[in-house]
């Protein structure tokens, strides 16, 4: 069932176990299930379940007592999404952390949660730790061998070792896996303006990579997958990525303009006209067709008020005219820990109802950096953060820092394909 260096697509033979509401207040405020039977709920989860090590999440979840899963598979069980992204998930060639999470911890009801089975799953190989034998970092050195800072630094994308921080889909609708397409490999250089690093020590724009080096940087950081969802009749796109964090480079600002183009894939992909360039990794070129349905999703590490990263990257997205960004998912528990936080939240611009991500007052603040954007001509019906306040029972899951879960929230929308 498997082969070495491809995607494992996985759909689980057990029946789904039935969903079932939460009561009306917990619902009202973390999104229980009481809505139109033909609703469907996407959400997004940047689940922070990366280890240190390869084989350290599949050791931890070849268990039911890992404390962290267990919080998180609450958090999702509460939720109850029908389609979920999950980032910062460490891909292994097997498959083992995806069935193994759904089998001990998902498939279990945590903290008085109902169990929550998805039939289908999918995940596939990470950019995450893969050397690339370059020296990416210019410190003179390409570092091959894995499990350090350097090694990472210098790998397609940053990783400690292959497959650290990559990501997994569970789907309770059919997934169409002959019509996946991956981006893994699609090179930076072959995106039209690509906004490529600048060395600021010579007057050559955009040099920080030398042209055989071109040759084989890739836009992922991790990957962006299309993987199409069949909802009764209609499919439905599940765009998914986790651009890289705009920060932790110097004045050539390779991560901050690699983000930017990462998030500018996504806006390109959905306009015909404007994906002609784009190419799978088996070779296909295009986009979507026009009038594909879809729905974007991942934690694409930029706020469009605030923070670092670069000028105008999310809001190129959030303005595509093929993108519905009207519905905003907000939380009361969000703004609650902006005011208690204060610190550098004081200074923001943006609403903090909409933040999605904890990053405990150090530098930028909270942020909203976590999306779920569906395509036009999908009704958007509601939308949410798992985001409890402090006096909310559920708030033990979310917590303060240290996180007993994540510093992200998982973030929700209602849509009517």
């Amino acid at each position: 069932m498997f082969r070495a260096g491809a995607p494992v697509a996985l759909a689980a033979a057990a029946i789904a176990a039935a969903a079932v509401a939460l009561p009306a207040p917990a619902a009202s405020a973390h999104g229980g299930r009481p809505g139109h039977s033909s609703d469907v709920r996407f959400a997004t989860f940047n689940a922070s379940l990366n280890r240190g090590t390869a084989g350290e999440l599949v050791a931890d979840l070849s268990t039911r007592t890992d404390a962290q899963a267990r919080t998180i598979a609450e958090i999702v069980q509460r939720a109850r999404p029908d389609v979920l992204l999950v980032n910062e998930f460490d891909y292994d060639r097997r498959g083992e952390a995806a069935r193994l999470f759904q089998d001990n911890y998902l498939s279990v009801g945590q903290g008085g949660a109902e169990p929550i089975r998805y039939r289908y799953r999918y995940t596939a190989p990470s950019n995450t730790g893969i050397a690339s034998g370059l020296d990416l970092n210019n410190d003179g050195t390409a570092v091959t061998e894995p499990g350090s800072d350097a090694y990472g630094q210098d790998a397609y994308g940053y990783g400690m070792f292959p497959g650290q921080y990559g990501m997994v889909v569970y789907s309770r609708h059919p997934i169409d896996y002959r019509h996946v397409r991956t981006f893994q490999k699609f090179r930076w250089k072959d995106m039209p303006g690509a906004a490529l690093p600048d060395d600021p020590s010579t007057p050559a724009p955009s040099d920080w990579y030398g042209a055989d080096e071109l040759e084989s940087v890739r836009l992922s950081s991790k990957s962006h997958w299309d993987v199409p969802v069949r909802v009764g009749r209609r499919t439905v796109h599940f765009l998914v990525s986790h651009p890289t964090p705009p920060s932790f480079d110097g004045a050539e600002d390779r991560n901050g303009r690699r983000n930017h183009d990462e998030i500018r894939f996504w806006a390109d992909y959905v306009r015909p006209s404007a994906s002609r360039y784009v190419y799978d990794d088996r070779g296909r070129r295009g986009g979507l067709r026009p009038g594909a349905r879809f729905v974007i999703a991942g934690d694409q590490n930029a706020d469009p008020a605030d923070g670092d990263s670069h000028a105008g990257a999310i809001r190129r997205l959030l303005g595509s005219p093929r993108v519905d960004a009207s519905s905003v998912p907000s939380s009361r528990g969000a703004a609650e820990a902006a005011a208690s936080q204060g610190g550098a939240n004081l200074g923001h611009d943006g609403d903090p109802r909409h933040d999605t991500a904890d990053f405990a007052d150090t530098a930028p603040g909270n942020l909203r950096v976590d999306y779920v954007l569906p395509s036009r001509g999908i009704r958007t019906v509601r939308g949410g953060v798992f985001w409890p306040v402090s006096s909310d029972p559920l708030s033990r899951l979310t917590g303060a820092y240290p996180f007993p879960s994540s510093d992200h929230r998982l973030v929700w929308l209602d849509v009517r394909p």
